[in-house]
C-alpha cells in the first residue's frame, strides 16, 4: 500500500543543536503508529516539522505523493493534515459550537458559517459535547477540553490526524474513554500517528510504534518488538519494564499480564 504520509531524512537544527535528525518513515491509510520516546527526544518538534509550524533545515515532507516540505499550518489542514496540541487552548471568547466551526471554516473548507455550525454538530455530538455547545470553552473541564480539541481537528475532515499527548492530565476512566474514542476515529477511515507515554494506551490502540532518542528514530515495529529493543530499553522504557515484559512473556497462554501504564 502507498503511503499516505512519507518523511525522507527530515532535520530541525536550532543553533548547533540537532532538535530532529534525519528521521524517515511512513504512514499509511488506516494505521494508528505510536510515537513515543524520553521527554525532549523530538517528538513535538517532529509533528510541527510535519504540520508546517516549523520549517525542516533538511529533508523532505510528502502528502499523497505530493512535495509539502514548505507547507503552512493553514495549507496542512487544507489538504487534510490535522493535529491536536499538548496544551490545550481554545479560543477564550467563543463557546464551544464557535471553537469547533472554526475549524471546519478555516481548517476543513466549509462554505459558509452555517455549513461550519452543521459540521461543527456532527462532531460535538461524536465526542460527547452537545450539550455544552453553548458553553464557554473556557468554562470545561480539562477532560471536556481534550474532547474539545479532537472535536475542532475533526471538523477539518482529516485524512491523518497527529495527537499530542491527548491523555495527559487524565485519570484512568477517563483514559479508557479516550483510547475508546480514538478507535471510533480510526474506525472513520482516518490514519493517526500519536504522541503517548502511556504503554497502556500504546498497546491497546497502536499497530506501530515509532521511537525516537535525542532526536533520532532509534526503533520502528509492532509494539512488542520495539519493547524487546536493548536501545529502547535502555534510552526509554528502564530494567524494571523490560523484567515486566519478559515475565508476561513466559506466561502461560491466557495467563500474561497487560502491559504497564506507563515507562519507568
Amino acid at each position: 500500500m502507498s503511503a499516505l504520509l512519507r518523511v525522507d531524512g527530515v532535520s530541525r537544527y536550532f543553533g548547533g543543536v540537532a532538535a530532529v535528525s534525519k528521521v524517515s518513515f511512513e504512514l499509511t491509510p488506516g494505521e494508528i503508529v505510536g510515537l513515543i520516546g524520553p521527554n525532549g527526544a523530538g517528538k513535538t518538534t517532529l509533528v510541527n516539522l510535519v504540520t508546517g509550524v516549523l520549517r525542516p533545515s533538511a529533508g523532505r515532507v510528502w502528502f499523497e505523493g505530493a512535495d509539502v516540505t514548505a507547507q503552512r499550518p493553514w495549507q496542512a489542514s487544507r489538504r487534510g493534515l490535522a493535529r491536536t496540541f499538548q496544551i490545550v487552548q481554545p479560543f477564550p471568547q467563543m463557546t464551544v459550537l464557535e471553537n469547533v466551526a472554526a475549524g471546519a471554516l478555516f481548517g476543513g473548507g466549509a462554505a459558509s458559517r452555517a455549513e461550519a455550525e452543521d459540521i461543527a454538530m456532527e462532531f460535538l455530538e461524536f465526542v460527547g459535547l452537545t450539550p455544552l455547545a453553548g458553553r464557554s470553552a473556557m468554562s470545561l473541564t480539562l477532560p471536556s477540553r481534550k474532547r474539545l480539541e479532537l472535536a475542532k481537528s475533526l471538523a477539518m475532515r482529516p485524512k491523518v490526524l497527529l495527537l499530542d499527548e491527548v491523555n495527559a492530565g487524565l485519570n484512568s476512566a477517563e483514559i479508557g474513554a479516550a483510547i475508546e474514542l480514538i478507535r471510533q476515529i480510526a474506525a472513520r477511515g482516518v490514519t493517526i500517528m500519536l504522541i503517548e507515554h502511556l504503554m497502556k494506551v500504546v498497546f491497546s490502540l497502536c499497530d506501530r510504534l515509532l521511537v525516537l532518542h535525542h532526536g533520532e528514530l532509534i526503533a520502528q515495529g509492532d509494539p512488542r518488538s520495539v519493547a524487546a529493543d536493548p536501545a529502547v530499553v535502555k534510552a526509554y522504557l528502564g530494567s524494571k519494564y523490560a523484567a515486566q515484559e519478559q515475565q508476561a512473556s513466559a506466561a502461560p497462554a491466557g495467563t500474561a499480564q497487560a502491559p504497564g501504564e506507563q515507562h519507568e
